[in-house]
């Protein structure tokens, strides 16, 4: 049975027909009986009333099908860079994926963020360009684009029959046939390779094994006997490309229209992994339904029915009824129910196996990245998904003081459910700070507080995180920290060189580069260790604007013990000092976040747009323009990006849209 669990994600950039193509997914399953459809707010996996309202998936939401046998997992993302944090915990979970491509567009800048994401998780993944019946749209610029942009070999397995609204069917290369899909129906047809198409279809097959025998040593074998591959031959190494990671398998369709999709199922059944086919990492055990149990947490939810904690089980066997192990905290915890999940409706059953994404109800305090074990098994620990550090800011007061208890629940329950998300309360000005990746990031959560929490609550105008760092050199500086005040003093003397981190160096990439230089042992290892560790604590708050510091390079050149007072929290405490006083004299740059804006505008719109962008002290990298569509690209402080979303439409009545990613920090102008 482990053989026949698919547990895949849906990955893409916004608007590229994710959340439509695991609709078609679930109909043509048999999971659900009606076509959902985005625009008209009716789809299975955009539930929550704000994903109906934005017509945009916020949410990564989880559903399962049956196809030929196998049951298929599948997490449908959002495809915004705001909510990046939601595919992230997908992908450290599923053990395949499937990227869409927009025809027209092809790789789009967040297209190519999840796939680098995914290519940090080691996911298989197969292609499918999608939308073919738009006007514009070309499968080999798609296909160019995938090759281009993301560094991988794509290897197509499909030939478009038809273009743009006369787009009827795929060319299977494969097994050289067609498949034809007739208008007002939910079925295809398999035939011939239509005549007009039948030499380019030879063709693009040749080309085909000729490139995967190329990257397959046992296909190679084959065809140098007999110039060509078999389709089982062929089928077999796409599968082990796939799953190595070496190539990307693509294929087309349009999903709106229900064009090519049951041969894309069929794909996901071929080529991505079961959960046994893959070599065990991180610390997981392999896929073995009798091994010590062993799942790791990847969402928290709460609902109507109660705390919902959302489980990959990796090893043994999870029932109803079971005490578990959090090895994270070393809590103990009770499975009181075990649920399949189809979006925001739920099944139960008594028990969840190796490879199984299930929801589990009872665990009171498991947290994200909490990996639960079997209590009776030496406990081991599952790497967590790693979560983005926040960097947009808003005050949040509740209008009623009444309800500022409730507000402070309210909050700890958002960031429980969204570890992206962080609350603060700010020691000087005593203000509830919410922190997030983006401004829609805030948006929607301060609407969660509203709807579902049912606060009224003002937001103050957004905050960024600022860094400092050093702006020149400080060399040989010379601090001494004593104190006597009565038994063991303290004492420490350092001398510390300080400098910013040299050219080609990104000083928001690191905190601090340190090391020693002191010979003959005048500071002793362990106190060398304090200093750095005290100079750690300096960079909590730069001299410039109460900023954490980056970018620094510290070296310490020389220093003094004495025999009695010198210490450990002497040396930490030189350290620091010294640091900051070495950052007051030689000064600080202020740092501000800034982040890669990809404008689509038409083209009598682009003059609006450069002037604007410029305004905003934005410094423009690149400019396309395909047929009347321009696309802008420039680096922008984040500072100058709030309430672009609203500006940007009003001057271009409502013809343009824009996405964002983070691009480190720059010095603020």
């Amino acid at each position: 049975m482990r053989t026949r669990i698919r547990n895949l994600g849906i990955l893409a950039h916004v608007d590229a027909g994710k959340t439509t193509l695991t609709e078609r997914f679930l109909y043509l399953t048999g999971a659900t009986h009606k076509r959902g459809e985005v625009h008209d707010g009716t789809t299975v996996t955009d539930f929550d009333p704000q994903e109906r309202d934005r017509g945009i998936t916020i949410f990564a939401a989880a559903v399962s099908c049956d196809w030929a046998g196998h049951r298929l997992n599948l997490i449908d993302t959002p495809g915004h860079v705001d909510f990046a944090d939601e595919v992230e915990r997908a992908l450290r979970v599923l053990d395949g994926a499937v990227a869409v491509f927009d025809a027209v567009a092809g790789v789009e800048p967040q297209s190519e963020s999840v796939w680098r994401q995914a290519d940090r998780h080691g996911v298989p993944r197969l292609a499918f360009v999608n939308k073919l019946d738009r006007a514009g749209a070309d499968l080999d610029t798609a296909v160019a684009s995938i090759r281009d942009r993301l560094g991988t070999v794509p290897l197509t397995v499909q030939l478009p029959i038809g273009r743009e609204d006369a787009f009827t069917g795929v060319v299977d290369l494969v097994h050289l046939r067609a498949h034809l899909w007739r208008a007002g129906t939910d079925t295809y047809e398999t035939g011939p390779v239509p005549e007009a198409l039948a030499d380019e279809a030879v063709r693009r097959r040749h080309r085909l094994a000729e490139t995967v025998a190329e990257l397959h040593p046992g296909a190679l074998e084959e065809y140098c006997a007999h110039g060509t591959l078999s389709p089982d031959t062929l089928t077999a190494a796409l599968r082990d490309l796939t799953l190595a990671g070496e190539a990307v398998v693509v294929l087309c369709g349009s999903a709106y229209r229900n064009r090519g999709v049951e041969p894309l199922l069929d794909a996901v059944v071929a080529y991505l992994p079961a959960p046994a086919d893959l070599p065990p990492v991180r610390g997981e055990q392999p896929a073995d339904p009798t091994a010590p149990l062993t799942g790791l947490v990847f969402k928290v939810t709460t609902t109507p029915i109660g705390r919902m904690t959302y489980l990959r089980v990796y090893a043994g066997t999870l029932r109803k009824g079971d005490t578990v192990l959090d090895s994270t905290t070393g809590r103990t915890e009770r499975i009181a129910r075990i649920l399949r999940v189809q979006a925001d409706r739920t099944t139960e059953t008594d028990r969840a196996t190796a490879g199984d994404i299930v929801a589990v109800v009872g665990p009171k305090a498991a947290r994200t990245g909490a990996t639960l074990c079997a209590t009776d098994a030496p406990a081991v620990r599952l790497e967590p998904p790693v979560s983005a550090d926040p960097v947009v800011s808003v005050a949040v007061e509740a209008r009623q003081s009444r309800d500022t208890e409730r507000l402070a629940v309210a909050l700890a329950r958002l960031a429980e459910e969204d570890p992206s998300l962080a609350v603060r309360t700010d020691p000087e000005s005593g203000q509830t700070v919410l922190s997030g990746l983006g401004e829609l990031h805030l948006e929607v959560a301060v609407e969660k507080l509203r709807r579902a929490h049912g606060l009224d609550v003002t937001v103050g105008r957004p905050k960024v995180a600022y860094r400092e760092t050093p702006a020149g050199a400080v060399t040989g500086l010379t601090y001494r920290h004593v104190k006597q005040d009565g038994g063991a003093g303290q004492f420490a003397v350092v001398v510390l060189d300080v400098a910013p981190l040299g050219e080609g160096e990104d000083p928001s990439g690191q905190e601090l580069v340190f090391r020693s230089a002191v010979t003959g042992g005048r500071v002793p290892q362990e106190f060398v260790r304090a200093v750095e560790a005290g100079c750690r604590d300096a960079l909590a708050d730069g001299p410039l604007g109460g900023h954490p510091v980056t970018g620094v390079r510290v070296t310490l050149t020389d220093g003094a013990t004495h025999v009695k007072d010198s210490s450990e929290l002497a040396f930490r405490t030189a350290g620091r000092l010294a640091l900051r006083e070495a950052l007051r004299t030689g000064g600080t740059t202020l740092l501000e976040p800034v982040v890669e804006v990809t404008v689509t505008a038409p083209d009598s719109a682009v003059g609006t747009v450069l002037g604007d962008l410029t305004a905003r002290r934005g410094r423009i990298t690149d400019s396309t323009t395909h047929a009347d569509t321009a696309v802008l690209t420039a680096t922008v402080p984040l500072a100058a990006l709030f309430g672009y979303a609203t500006h940007l439409r009003s001057r271009t009545q409502g013809r343009a849209g824009f996405t964002t990613r983070p691009a480190g920090y720059a010095p603020a102008g």
